[in-house]
């Protein structure tokens, strides 16, 4: 692996300062008389900063095995101690969001959309059918995000979680060509992983959280495409519905969790599905994303896209906290995601 000051992923020591503040490793609590065993027993859970403990009740930490309710309990009263639990003023909220950075997605219409890109420190979701743009889309955010940007940003690495056996390495190094990067350096900033199962799925949360921990400030995106598929698989039929919707509220917790602890942008691409409701509505559309409710309120920002002529797509801000329903056309190229030509 290369490091961090290659020659894609630029370094910025100013940019650092902001990170080191920005994580609290779990080992301090070593000083208010946690033993190191059990903060151990913390990591193998993937649960390597004193904010994650925050974000984790005490019955998940119970079920941690070699965890009693006592020692949950001391931990609990450690990490608080260490972070302000209580209320903060808007401003001050504010200063804090100044952290937050935004990686291009190679369209500069798209970005606007976007109000700058994809944001970190949040989940953003693209769905549509086969063929609107969604893994190339994915495609390209792996090599724009090593790319240093506006506001300081210095560009970083990338993680991969392919559901769909979809993720092309050839195709990354077409991007690469397109932005007059190395080949080798891209694809070494990209740590990939294929999942095969909901349950998989998960359990590379844990290691993606650890990577995150290991390497602080280094990574800078992650991507699931899709994040959907697998539990359409495992999870079949009406009677299975509520379990599914369970494990999925669970897992998209911990991908918002990730995304504010460490400070990086989520990307996960879904599927449609046929909204057999629809046509007693007169709807334009009868499709919708899956996942229901639950996905839909976990995403911070979702992103429809849909056909165009030929190579054009069109991206429309379906759900986001603050930026305006709009629409955008972007076309898809060798290089990856680009502008469309009028």
């Amino acid at each position: 692996m290369k490091t961090a000051e290659d020659q894609v992923v630029e370094d910025d020591t100013g940019f650092q300062d902001d990170e080191e503040s920005f994580f609290q490793d779990i080992d301090l609590l070593q000083k208010h008389g946690i033993n190191a065993a059990d903060i151990k027993k913390l990591k193998s859970v993937g649960i390597c900063t004193v904010k994650g403990i925050q974000m984790t009740t005490r019955k998940a930490l119970c079920n941690i095995k070699g965890l009693s309710e006592a020692k949950v309990e001391k931990i609990k009263e450690a990490a608080g101690k260490m972070l302000s639990v209580g209320f903060q003023t808007a401003f001050e909220y504010s200063a804090k969001r100044k952290q937050v950075f935004h990686i291009t997605t190679g369209s500069q219409e798209f970005d606007k959309l976007l109000g700058g890109g994809i944001e970190s420190m949040a989940i953003t979701e693209a769905f549509g059918e086969f063929r609107t743009g969604k893994t190339q889309l994915s495609h390209t955010l792996c090599v724009t995000a090593q790319l240093p940007g506006e506001d300081g940003y210095t560009g970083g690495k990338v993680i991969f979680i392919d559901t769909e056996n979809t993720f092309r390495p050839d195709r990354l190094r077409d991007i690469a060509d397109r932005f007059n990067l190395d080949h080798d350096a891209v694809l070494d900033n990209v740590l990939y992983a294929r999942a095969y199962t909901s349950e998989h799925q998960m359990e590379l949360l844990d290691f993606v959280a650890a990577k995150f921990h290991e390497e602080g400030g280094v990574f800078k995106l992650l991507i699931i495409d899709s994040i959907m598929a697998l539990f359409r698989v495992d999870f079949s039929g009406r009677g299975e519905l509520a379990e599914r919707q369970q494990k999925l509220a669970q897992m998209l917790s911990r991908l918002q969790k990730i995304s504010e602890e460490y400070n990086v942008a989520v990307f996960v691409t879904n599927q449609m599905t046929a909204d057999p409701g629809a046509g007693m509505t007169f709807q334009a559309d009868p499709k919708k994303p899956i996942g229901g409710h639950i996905l839909a309120h976990a995403s911070t920002t979702r992103i429809s896209l849909r056909k165009g002529r030929a190579e054009m797509r069109i991206a429309k801000i379906f759900d986001s906290p603050d930026m305006p329903e709009n629409e955008a056309t972007f076309a898809i190229s060798a290089g990856g995601i680009t502008d469309a030509k009028e």
